[in-house]
């Protein structure tokens, strides 16, 4: 091997790292761009729903600390699960996924919206099918516009993470198409141009 397809060799093993580095640093990031904003005022519109009516007297606050006034609603289970969820993944996982901008959050922030809003809808129909007998409220606007808000939160974070896959598997093909022009040039080997 002469001195020239050696360093030829080397140039390309140099940039097929550090597109190695680049696929490694999109595969672990998220750039919601945009959605960011969004996501930001859904999550302040969460946690503005708490302090609203969940049912009756009850708000959000008082069924996540199963309060005097929760009990007195008849919160049902389905509630208290969604009110749990939104707070855990809608809220705290969002903001941590915003801040950090970590693949894995916003993808937690994700199937945990994706829970809650299947949780929020049961909470919902629950507080609708009351027993005749029942004195206890139906759905409150702060039970409704939590559902509403986490659906569209896990709308948001569903097309943030499938353009960040986009992404990857750009710089992956990017990196495989590096990887098969060294190699052709790797076979070959140095051009004689005596």
């Amino acid at each position: 091997m002469t001195e020239k397809s050696q360093i030829d060799k080397q140039a390309a093993l140099d940039r097929l790292g550090t597109m190695e580095d680049a696929e490694r640093k999109v595969s672990g990031a998220i750039d919601p761009g945009a959605r960011a904003l969004v996501v930001a005022v859904a999550v302040l519109v969460l946690l503005l729903s708490f302090a609203l009516p969940h049912t009756g007297s009850a708000n959000g606050w008082d069924v996540l600390a199963g309060d005097a006034d929760a009990v007195a609603e008849s919160i049902a289970l389905p509630s208290r699960i969604f009110v749990w969820l939104t707070l855990v993944f809608a809220v705290i996982f969002s903001t941590l996924a915003l801040v950090t901008q970590k693949w894995a959050l916003a993808w937690i922030a994700l199937y945990g919206s994706g829970v809650a809003t299947v949780f929020g809808l049961l909470a919902i129909w629950s507080r609708q099918t009351l027993p005749s007998t029942s004195t206890a409220a139906g759905p409150g606007i702060g039970l409704v516009l939590a559902w509403i808000v986490v659906a569209i939160l896990t709308f948001h974070w569903l097309r943030a993470v499938w353009l960040r896959s986009t992404a990857q598997l750009a710089a992956a093909e990017r990196r495989r198409i590096a990887t098969a022009e060294a190699d052709a040039r790797a076979e070959r080997g140095p051009a004689d141009f005596s």
